[in-house]
């Protein structure tokens, strides 16, 4: 059973930047599309980048367009990153990564993967002065 952790998170102030990782603790990220969620206090989660298992095909939400990138590691085998820069506080929120291993990235992102049940245990990330 694949198992997911995530880790990078923390504080930092307006225009700073976070690296988020996504490790399978157990079995290989090798063959799933994998995404980074966020849900901020109050609000319901949303996907914020997806990429899938070659890491040719990416989909972003419009409002980190040009300010995160998601990617695979070299051998896409275990670990997915999410860069973060420019960070606003907007931001701000609880970021968890999953997995599907038949999703498009477009469904996945959009939540509409019928069988997204590989989650990770998520990781905070706030930005503010």
């Amino acid at each position: 059973q694949l198992q997911l952790v995530e880790s990078g998170g923390g504080w930092v102030q307006p225009g700073g930047s976070l690296r988020l990782s996504c490790t399978a603790s157990t079995g290989t990220l090798q063959y799933y599309t994998i995404g980074w969620f966020r849900q901020a206090p109050g609000k319901e989660r949303e996907g914020v980048s997806c990429i899938n298992s070659s890491g040719v095909h990416k989909t972003y939400t419009d409002s980190v367009k040009g300010r995160f990138t998601i990617s695979r590691d070299k051998d896409a085998k275990n670990t997915v990153y999410l860069q973060m820069n420019n960070l606003e506080p907007e931001d701000t929120g609880v970021y968890y990564c999953a997995a599907a291993q038949f999703a498009t990235v477009e469904d996945m992102c959009a939540q509409r993967y019928k069988y997204l049940d590989i989650w990770g245990q998520g990781t905070l990330v706030t930005v503010s002065l």
